[in-house]
């Protein structure tokens, strides 16, 4: 059976439990953006203490603040975010390969198929070093003039083996 065919009766026991979670406002409570990875060993509600309505979720592989830009614009822009936290985490596959090889691995699926190659535009931010990463992210927010000057910008770092966060800047 496919995943996805699970997910009526898995909404369904959601829904009983659903409460007044519709009545909750379309701007965060928080003011807050937290920029993290995609990786399905990532649960930011129970690690940071935030519930639905608290903060917007911005995911992306790597945690990349580059790709989450346009999620960030929206949610200061429209949804008066002012914080924004950037998570790295430990164990990354972000740091397993690089644009290059990505490319490759892409192409070379299908060596015949000339449309693959349109990988090449692609950059997919990939990084060597978990803190550097972390701090370049914070720097890019900081000096980019599409973010609000006066939000405050933190980075940090998930242990995945651990549960603990401790922050970088």
């Amino acid at each position: 059976m496919a995943v996805h065919e699970t997910f009526v009766k898995n909404n369904a026991e959601y829904v009983a439990t659903f409460g007044d979670k519709g009545t909750l406002p379309l701007k965060p409570g928080k003011k807050l953006a937290i920029v993290t990875c995609m990786d399905a060993r990532i649960n930011v509600y129970a690690e940071l203490g935030t519930h639905e309505g608290d903060a917007h979720i911005i995911r992306n592989a790597g945690g990349s603040a580059k790709d989450a830009l346009r999620s960030i614009i929206i949610s200061q822009r429209l949804l008066g975010t002012r914080e924004i936290a950037v998570f790295h985490h430990t164990d990354c596959g972000m740091i397993t390969f690089t644009t290059p090889q990505l490319r490759k691995i892409v192409k070379d699926s299908d060596p015949n198929d000339e449309k693959l190659k349109v990988v090449d535009d692609i950059d997919f931010l990939e990084f060597g070093e978990l803190e550097q990463s972390v701090k370049e992210d914070v720097k890019f927010l900081k000096e980019n003039p599409l973010v609000l000057s006066e939000t405050v910008v933190t980075g940090w770092v998930y242990e995945v083996g651990t549960g603990k966060v401790r922050r970088i800047v």
